[in-house]
């Protein structure tokens, strides 16, 4: 199976949104953020505690991320809200999209 690399932008709706990466977040838990006004997904490429994350760690953080950002712009606030939501759908979506037979 080829391995899924990170895409530097990713439209959502109408907007473009570029995917950086960061060596750590400022919050201590976090793995990523969507930054809907800059229209920035930020993924660490570290721990909090210095180490380095894999990239299907990577992966699966910047589907995470992509899906608050959809459903930001569907204006989905519950939905958006809900963590658990978010999680169990952006891991299905990633599975989804690496399982794909083109």
């Amino acid at each position: 199976m080829k391995q899924l690399t990170l895409p530097k932008k990713v439209k959502v709706g109408d907007n473009w949104y570029s995917v950086d990466i960061a060596d750590t977040m400022r919050e201590r838990l976090y793995m990523g953020e969507v930054h809907y006004a800059k229209r920035t997904i930020t993924l660490a490429r570290n721990s909090y505690h210095g180490i380095p994350l894999k990239l299907s760690a990577l992966q699966e953080t910047f589907w995470h991320e992509l899906t608050h950002a959809i459903l930001e712009s569907m204006d989905c606030t519950e939905l958006n809200n809900d963590e658990n939501f978010v999680e169990e759908f952006s891991n299905r979506l990633a599975k989804a999209i690496q399982s794909a037979r083109f």
